[in-house]
This record gives structure tokens, C-alpha cells and sequence, in this order.
């Protein structure tokens, strides 16, 4: 066990002294790594979907752990929570007005636990709130993502233009909505264990949710790409989001994995990690 944890530090070191190029490549072929061993070990893409919901579940989880045990919300973004609860409310008034249920238990379950969440944080532990680090501004994320998704939608039906918007607005928030937990973490710079088994809990979960899209399209031999309407793929936006939001928490992922490796409690991270 001992050697096999002194490997993976040793690993961990190389990588660290190499130059940004370098760590970019080598985040590259370990994505593409990953996805082909995806490819080869699921054949139903729908299981990779629920591993993913897991996943976030298993944050979620983590976050009530905190909430009833320690009776704190310290390193919690309030404006996080708020963002998911509000991507989430959308998409499943999308998922009735389209017609599509096929998740709308798990997005239920998802709703419920944030807006509790929202509750405990805003009320019964508002003490130990973060406010002053809690400072990225709501509009900030929802202004442009309204915006670019009055420009970039999926055309499905006339009958559903407004729907269209709104499924479009939901997917920009959800992959930034993460933002304002980010920044509370880069304005506290020790990030407490909770908080930070939270945020990789949504970076692996992202990732996989990313893993579905791209592996579709890999399999309809790029076909999916000019699925769902004229002009700007659609789907090729559904990636870029997916994308974006990875790559957001990729960099804190890394830090995670290094201090777990090094046996910390606490994560530190440097400056501008966000």
C-alpha cells in the first residue's frame, strides 16, 4: 500500500514540474484514455447517465452529511445552490412542456435536496455562511446565459419556441453554475474536506455527463451533430457547455487528487486556480 502511494506521488510530482503545454497533452490523452475505456466497458449509454445522477447524488449527500452532523455551512456558496435549483426548476417545466419524463424523478430528488440545502444555509446555519467570500454576483452568470440563449437554441418544433429557449438557458446555467462555489473557495483559499468532496463529486459527474455526448456522436459517425435543427448545431453547443464546465473543474480536481494522495485534510489552493 505504502509503495503504491509513494508511486502515485511520485506521479503526481513529475507532472506537477512539468510546463502548462505539457500538462495540457497529458490531461488530453488521459481524457481520451478514459473515454475509450468507457466506450469499451459500457454498451448502454443510459447506465453511464445514472452512474453520472449517482454521482451528483453522492454530493448532495455529502453536503446534508455536513449540514445535520457539523451544523455548518462554512465553504458552502449559497449562490451555487441557487443557480442549481434554478437550472433544475427549468428543466423540469422543459421536461413537461416537450413531453419528456424520462428523468423527472431524478431531477425531482436533485430539486428537493438543493432547495434544502438553500433552506439550512439562508436560516437555521446563516452564522457560519461564508458571505463576504460568497461574492460572485448571480447576474453575472444568468445575464449571458440568457442572452446566448436567445440566440443559440434548439429548433425542435414551432409549438415549442419559448421551451426551446428555456431548455437552452438551463444547459448554459448548469455548466457554470458552479462558478460561485469556485470563487468562494479561491477567495477562502483553504478549502474545507466537505466542500471539496462536494465539487469533485460535480467534476466527476460532469465529466460523464460529457462522456455520453461525445461517445453518441462517435457512434452516429458525427451524424448527431446536425440532429435537432439548422444552423449552429445544437448538440455540438450541448458538448461545448458540457466542455466548458469540465475544464472548469479539472483544474480543482487535480489539486483534490493531489492533496488525497498526499494524506491532507485540508485542500489548499494556490492562486488563480479559478
Amino acid at each position: 500500500m505504502k509503495t503504491a502511494k509513494w508511486s502515485i506521488y511520485a506521479v503526481t510530482t513529475w507532472v506537477r514540474r512539468q510546463p502548462p503545454k505539457m500538462k495540457a497533452f497529458l490531461a488530453l490523452i488521459l481524457c481520451l484514455t478514459t473515454l475509450l475505456f468507457i466506450k469499451m466497458v459500457v454498451h448502454n449509454y443510459h447506465n453511464l447517465f445514472f452512474a453520472s445522477e449517482a454521482v451528483h447524488t453522492l454530493g448532495i449527500s455529502i453536503l446534508i452529511f455536513k449540514l445535520i452532523k457539523h451544523k455548518t455551512c462554512s465553504g458552502l456558496s449559497l449562490k451555487s445552490q441557487e443557480l442549481t435549483a434554478m437550472f433544475i426548476s427549468v428543466k423540469l417545466y422543459c421536461n413537461f412542456g416537450m413531453g419528456y419524463h424520462r428523468h423527472t424523478i431524478l431531477h425531482f430528488t436533485t430539486l428537493g435536496t438543493t432547495l434544502w440545502v438553500i433552506y439550512m444555509i439562508r436560516f437555521k446555519l446563516k452564522s457560519s455562511y461564508m458571505d463576504n467570500k460568497d461574492n460572485l454576483a448571480i447576474y453575472y452568470v444568468v445575464v449571458p446565459c440568457a442572452v446566448l440563449s436567445l440566440l443559440i437554441h434548439p429548433t425542435l418544433t414551432r409549438d415549442h419556441s419559448i421551451n426551446s429557449i428555456l431548455w437552452a438557458f438551463c444547459i448554459y446555467l448548469e455548466s457554470v453554475s458552479v462558478l460561485p462555489q469556485l470563487r468562494l473557495m479561491q477567495n477562502a483559499k483553504i478549502v474545507e474536506p466537505f466542500a471539496a468532496h462536494y465539487v469533485f463529486a460535480l467534476g466527476v459527474e460532469r465529466f460523464l455527463s460529457c462522456a455520453i455526448w461525445i461517445l453518441q456522436v462517435l457512434d452516429s459517425h458525427g451524424r448527431l451533430l446536425t440532429n435537432l435543427g439548422y444552423g449552429i448545431s445544437w448538440p455540438a453547443m450541448v458538448i461545448l457547455s458540457e466542455i466548458v464546465q469540465t475544464f472548469i473543474l479539472a483544474d480543482f480536481c487535480y489539486y483534490y487528487v493531489k492533496s488525497i494522495v498526499a494524506g491532507q485534510l485540508v485542500l489548499r489552493l494556490p492562486s488563480g486556480v479559478v
